[in-house]
């Protein structure tokens, strides 16, 4: 029986142990809880850490892409009698194709077409009455240069048969970043909605020049033309592509592309100030001129919109003469800068599509200069 008692203690001496040690268990357990909620906290600040980090990073590179755009406009405006000059219908339309290569080229964001013989001319619905005839220059003008500016893929869409563009066949192409190529790849493209039914919800289908259409994020109506954003990635086994509708001039502030000019007529010469298309107007004028000053001393001021006026055969003199809403007759007044792009000319006329080039040439590399040129506003 005392051997049994014996064998009995260690039994209640081994309860009492695992008492003990279920207590150091609980401390244990305790301070492993908390340094693994200390570790939960310390994991999920770092995640919010690499968040901000995250977010930082994309804005920085929001800024860079933003960076990449131009925020500024050229334009130019001139006379739409330069095309009464011309010998033959053809010879008339070719200096239009002159016009448009020279402002594609230098990537001018709007063409003002003004009148200087009191056309009164508004929009482009008109027809030209034949060489010999004072009128509707102004109008077969503007048409051609829309007409050229125009997206290939888009022309039978936006231009039908016209005696204005009966030699259109003739002109060189501006092969501007906006026209594109059926297999060309590309952020952007310019297309036509399309008169085709959708699904309730779903956005237009749109011709973008491409072997598929593309359906982007909004309902519209058809045959207007719009500037698509291509999504990315494209699945190549859909049928139609997605797109998102963004403004003309999203491309030139955002990408940096040249996306094509916009086409404005003007009935005078002061017209081209008045109706300017941007709020705050135009910022920085220069007129061009054989009275003018010499280009080479000029140092032009940042802006955020330029324009650049041309006078036609008779100069900038006959724009201001016939303009009833101007009484001054000296055009210098009229502009921050009235400027001789070609100093010491060596014939004593310079037409308007070679005054044009020379111009902006001359110009290009004071129009850098001064968007380099942080603005004081």
């Amino acid at each position: 029986m005392a051997d049994g008692g014996a064998a009995k203690r260690p039994k209640g001496a081994q309860v009492e142990e695992r008492k003990v040690d279920w207590r150091r268990w609980k401390q244990e357990r305790k301070a492993e809880k908390k340094k693994w909620k200390e570790m939960k906290l310390l994991k999920k600040l770092e995640k919010q850490r690499m968040r901000e980090l995250a977010e930082k990073e994309a804005e920085k590179q929001e800024e860079q892409v933003e960076d990449k755009g131009r925020h500024y406009t050229l334009s130019v405006a001139l006379p739409g009698s330069i095309l009464n000059n011309a010998q033959s219908l053809e010879l008339r339309t070719y200096l239009a194709g002159q016009i448009a290569r020279a402002c594609a080229i230098f990537c001018v964001d709007e063409i003002i077409v003004f009148d200087e013989h009191g056309e009164d001319v508004k929009t482009v619905e008109g027809d030209f009455e034949g060489i010999g005839r004072k009128g509707k220059a102004c109008v077969q003008l503007a048409r051609i240069l829309q007409y050229l500016e125009c997206p290939q893929y888009l022309r039978k869409s936006f231009f039908p048969k016209h005696e204005d563009l009966q030699f259109a066949g003739l002109l060189n192409p501006l092969d501007s970043p906006h026209h594109m190529r059926v297999d060309e790849d590309s952020q952007y493209r310019e297309g036509v909605v399309l008169d085709r039914p959708t699904k309730p919800g779903r956005g237009s289908f749109v011709n973008c020049g491409m072997r598929k259409e593309v359906q982007i994020d909004r309902q519209l109506n058809p045959g207007l033309r719009v500037t698509v954003r291509l999504e990315e990635p494209q699945k190549p086994e859909a049928k139609v592509r997605k797109g998102t509708v963004v403004s003309s001039h999203h491309p030139r502030t955002v990408s940096g592309l040249y996306w094509g000019y916009s086409v404005r007529l003007a009935s005078c010469l002061s017209a081209v100030f008045s109706e300017c298309p941007f709020k705050e107007g135009y910022d920085l004028s220069i007129g061009t001129s054989e009275r003018g000053s010499s280009v080479d001393q000029a140092t032009l001021p940042s802006f955020r919109h330029a324009l650049v006026v041309f006078g036609g055969l008779e100069g900038l003199e006959a724009g201001v003469d016939v303009d009833p809403n101007l009484e001054v007759t000296d055009p210098s007044v009229l502009f921050d800068f009235y400027l001789n792009t070609c100093p010491s000319q060596g014939s004593r006329t310079i037409r308007t599509e070679e005054a044009l080039l020379i111009s902006l040439s001359a110009l290009r590399p004071h129009i850098d200069e001064a968007v380099k040129t942080p603005s004081n506003s």
